[in-house]
């Protein structure tokens, strides 16, 4: 390096530019312009006859650089009005320094100052299955057999296939790697669940169902991601009616526990899996309308038991069968409680500190609905973020706020039909519409211009 301990020059693309280790250092180790200070990553030496201020060439666009320098000196985001965002994610990417420009970007994620900021056409026409937001801003749409991936940029990636299976839930194990469970089983009947590239679309491993030391076809259904010991799980159902959560481990994708549902029990096949860390349980909910009486309870894999438990069938007769008809939940750690929707736009409370079973009906949270005429109807989903409550209704998405869950505004755009599907993550809440795939991306702009 010309001065490791002084300044340090650049030629970027003809164009010459000069920084001390110590700006450098901000880019963090991992980057490309952090790796330079590091001997084990950049042994090179002066060799003899090279001037002491002799410069490293880098062949890229000086414009980004100059941006890309500035933040980490100041470490503020300045953009030139004429230079393209895609052009400097790129650029960003290339130089390892992509999550510093998102941070700066993106304020605080806040759902009251979220806008609208790019509409997607889908590639396939009618209803998607799901959507699901990725750790690096991202998303993955799940439509009939396949699974539509795009990267932060928005870019599609080369798409994934399972041969005309029924894809059923999707998830990010991290930035490269999606699950997907199916109705059916993938490829040639090693089970209904994989793991695949979201950049290439390669299979990376199939998860096989073990029971009574027996191999077993299985169709996977809900998914959920332990988020503090690495878990995979998913509702099963066996070729003979047979009902159970089965538990993979991300990394070696070995199975490594299972529940099986004895005859009798009300788990059934679970349209919802939450695993909670607190609580080191995993809610599951078998909803309506796919069942008659609606079923929430919390599974505790150490002892292999349903410590706490709701169902419909056993909340107060003075609500009638409709009233009690539950199409969502979410369980919210932080106030020891499960949020419902049922087909009224009513959002109640469980409290999962009392085994009454009773639902609190919250009036001051009901989902605001506006159905043009004609438009078909998407039964309603729930999710939470950093002390938010979010629930879709139609063609828009509440946020609701403070300790009574009051409502506080509305995410809605004029096109797309209902919303089918919507998911938190990478500061980005992606809105799946029923029309023809479209999905919507909402981002909190920065506290500063840019």
């Amino acid at each position: 390096m010309a001065s490791r301990r002084g300044r340090i020059r650049f030629n970027v693309g003809g164009k010459i530019f000069e920084t001390t280790a110590t700006t450098l250092a901000n880019a963090g180790r991992h980057s490309m312009l952090g790796a330079l200070l590091d001997d084990s990553w950049n042994p090179r030496q002066p060799v003899e006859g090279e001037a002491a201020d002799a410069e490293y060439f880098i062949d890229r666009n000086p414009a980004c650089f100059a941006v890309l320098l500035d933040l980490l000196r100041t470490g503020e985001l300045h953009v030139p009005p004429n230079m393209p965002e895609k052009l400097l994610n790129r650029e960003a990417l290339f130089y390892g320094l992509l999550d510093q420009v998102r941070a700066a970007r993106w304020g605080p994620f806040d759902g009251n100052r979220l806008q609208l900021v790019d509409s997607v056409s889908g590639r396939a026409p009618g209803d998607g299955t799901a959507i699901r937001a990725g750790p690096d801003g991202g998303c993955c749409v799940a439509h009939g057999s396949m699974v539509h991936v795009y990267d932060w940029m928005l870019e599609e990636h080369r798409p994934i296939s399972l041969d005309y299976q029924q894809v059923n839930d999707v998830g990010y194990i991290d930035a490269e790697s999606i699950v997907i469970s199916a109705r059916e089983r993938l490829g040639k009947g090693d089970g209904g669940m994989g793991v695949f590239s979201s950049s290439t679309g390669e299979l990376r491993h199939r998860f096989r169902v073990s029971h009574d030391n027996q191999v077993k076809s299985f169709t996977a259904g809900a998914l959920s991601l332990g988020s503090s010991d690495y878990k995979i799980f998913a509702s099963c159902k066996g070729r003979c009616n047979e009902y159970g959560i089965g538990v993979w481990d991300q990394i070696t994708g070995q199975q490594v526990d299972f529940f099986y549902e004895p005859p009798g029990c009300s788990l059934g096949d679970a349209d919802k899996l939450q695993w909670l860390d607190g609580d080191k349980c995993l809610m599951v909910a078998t909803l309506f309308p796919r069942t008659d009486n609606c079923f929430i309870g919390l599974l505790d894999f150490r002892d292999k038991s349903v410590n706490w438990s709701w169902s419909d069938a056993g909340t107060s007769v003075s609500l009638s069968l409709d009233e009690k008809r539950v199409l969502h939940a979410i369980a919210i750690e932080d106030s020891r409680s499960i949020c419902v929707v049922n087909q009224y736009d009513d959002l109640g409370f469980i409290d999962l500190r009392s085994n009454a079973g009773g639902v609190r009906w919250s009036s001051r949270s009901k989902l605001t609905n506006r159905k043009a005429p004609n438009e078909e109807s998407c039964y309603p989903k729930l999710a939470t973020h950093n002390g938010q409550l979010f629930s879709s209704m139609n063609d828009g998405i509440s946020v609701f706020c403070g300790p009574e869950w009051v409502l506080t505004s509305t995410l809605r755009r004029s096109y797309g039909g209902s919303i089918c599907d919507f998911s938190i993550g990478g500061d980005r809440l992606f809105a799946l519409h029923s029309e023809e795939n479209v999905f919507d991306v909402w981002e909190t702009p920065p506290s500063l211009t840019i």
